[in-house]
């Protein structure tokens, strides 16, 4: 994973991103534990646990900590107290309990959006081996339909899903077309920095 997503500037997801980062953490000294969350942004039912963020002691207290969640995720590390709001540029997040559930919310057009739901159970690499593979095979999965690229910066977040690039700067977001192929791997490389070879095709493109 290092080799992909730091030497070969490949990118990655949840579960290769949170792997790497905990194996950051743990080398320096936190204590880390890696966690699994139901995604409820944009969800219209009960989602499987296929999304993996981590819980790191530090300071005397308890964080959250997620590189992975894409273009609505947070920046920084948000403190595991109920209620508390991270002002992070831009954006703002909390964390709450409901019904012995901790929520991730990030607050858009002034109203408090769920982003995933998680318990503090710990789970293990036999635990993400599922859900990685499901992730990435299932034919309904979101990542095997659609070609998505995102990166959060403190100016704006970058989203492309298939052909359609959004910028999101907080207050107002934009959007155009990539126009071919040529123009994707060039998007891929200066917004997102992405390397891959000339002439790389990609499937999933709604197409």
């Amino acid at each position: 994973m290092q080799a992909k997503l730091v030497r070969g500037r490949r990118g990655g997801y949840c579960f290769e991103q949170n792997t790497l980062f905990a194996a950051a953490l743990e080398r320096i000294g936190f204590r880390v534990t890696r966690l699994a969350a139901r995604v409820r942004l944009r969800a219209s039912r009960l989602t499987p646990r296929t999304h993996m963020l981590l819980h790191v002691e530090a300071d005397g207290a308890s964080w959250l900590a997620d590189v992975g969640f894409g273009g609505t995720g947070p920046l920084y590390p948000i403190l595991l107290e109920p209620g508390r709001v991270s002002e992070q540029f831009a954006w703002s997040y909390r964390v709450v309990v409901d019904d012995g559930l901790w929520l991730l919310q990030a607050l858009t057009a002034g109203s408090w959006q769920d982003q995933y739901a998680f318990t503090r159970e710990p789970h293990y690499p036999v635990d993400f081996e599922l859900a990685n593979y499901y992730t990435s095979t299932h034919p309904t999965s979101h990542f095997v339909q659609t070609l998505t690229a995102q990166r959060v910066t403190p100016e704006a977040r970058y989203i492309l899903r298939n052909r359609e690039l959004f910028v999101d700067r907080s207050t107002e977001t934009s959007s155009r077309t990539i126009a071919d192929d040529e123009e994707l791997l060039k998007v891929l490389a200066d917004r997102f920095g992405l390397e891959f070879p000339a002439g790389t095709r990609f499937r999933g493109q709604g197409e």
